[in-house]
């Protein structure tokens, strides 16, 4: 009988590779698919080798097995690997910079955040003018409405301002708020949280005995145990709240010229 060329170790082929019997002892070695070479010696076909495997120019190409890949998108890019977009961090929730900033695609995954004119901060916080920062508190909102009330702006203006601001609840609970408003005498009362010419923060308040307010009158300052009181009686209780035009500190109590 005719010899089989096949019969043993897979005819000499690789291991990878098809023994075809052609004339009698004599056979051919033919790699299986996804593998080149003679037949003798049979490699995996890479097809990211070529053309990126068929995938973007912004995927990766990535080996599974002979001759079969996967594409997926490089981070800052979406789609399904043969197609992929560049994603603006900046076209979602204006890419996490303030409402009042400006977002700057830069490159991939990176953006900037920088306030718009007229506003100061990183870029993540902006705030604007004083008077426009106390309707953004809740802690301060209920001074705004009684300025706005009474068509106070003094506040708007270029300053710099220094503001003494009692909490909203205690605004809203002092029985003596309106009766001033009947009487006239809330803009004289408001007035007297105001400090005109003077950017002034905790530490500067901590280095000085008095003020004068825009309404005319003192403001006494004293230190008492590790806090600031203003008037022996209203304590400042938030600081430093720094906007385009001064500073707003949230005093206790509401100070009565």
């Amino acid at each position: 009988s005719a010899i089989d060329a096949c019969e043993r170790s897979n005819g000499g082929c690789s291991a990878k590779a098809e023994c075809r019997r052609t004339t009698p002892g004599n056979r051919a070695c033919v790699c299986n698919a996804g593998y080149t070479g003679d037949g003798i010696v049979c490699i995996e076909i890479n097809p990211c080798l070529v053309n990126n495997g068929g995938c973007d120019r912004n995927a990766e190409c990535t080996q599974t097995g002979p001759n079969q890949a996967v594409c997926n998108c490089l981070k800052g890019y979406s789609g399904d690997g043969k197609t992929c977009t560049y994603i603006s961090l900046c076209s979602q929730n204006n890419g996490g910079c303030s409402e009042f900033a400006i977002c700057n695609d830069t490159e991939l995954t990176e953006r900037t955040c920088t306030c718009k004119p007229n506003y100061i901060g990183d870029g993540f916080k902006c705030r604007g003018n004083i008077f426009q920062e106390l309707l953004r508190n809740s802690n301060t909102s209920r001074f705004y409405f009684h300025l706005e009330a009474l068509s106070i702006r003094d506040i708007a203006g270029p300053g710099p301002f220094t503001l003494f601001v009692p909490r909203t609840d205690v605004l809203s609970s002092d029985p003596r708020v309106k009766d001033w408003v009947a009487k006239g005498v809330m803009a004289q009362v408001l007035r007297y949280h105001m400090v005109g010419c003077a950017n002034l923060l905790y530490k500067d308040l901590a280095a000085i005995a008095s003020i004068t307010s825009l309404h005319g009158d003192l403001i006494h300052i004293t230190s008492s145990q590790n806090s600031l009181v203003l008037n022996n009686k209203a304590e400042i209780i938030l600081s430093d709240a720094v906007g385009t035009n001064g500073v707003i500190h949230v005093i206790d109590q509401i100070l009565v010229p």
